[in-house]
């Protein structure tokens, strides 16, 4: 059996699902229009890999909370 961090069937899977689920997460609470949100969103969820990629080099960030 061999050991690969980008096997989708195994822990690389859920490191990239809980990946892309935080992107997109932060996506929405961007302050980008609607219509910037559901195209980011759609990319992350139909391109995993490539989308989190895009978005975390491009993409809208999330509002900072003050504290």
């Amino acid at each position: 059996m061999e050991l690969n961090m980008f096997n989708l069937s195994g822990f690389g899977g859920l490191v990239i699902l809980a990946l892309d689920i935080w992107a997109i997460i932060s996506v929405i609470n961007s302050s980008a229009s609607t219509g910037s949100k559901v195209l980011w969103s759609l990319l992350i969820i139909f391109l995993p890999i490539v989308g989190f990629v895009i978005w975390l080099l491009a993409g809208p960030r999330a509002n900072k909370r003050a504290f």
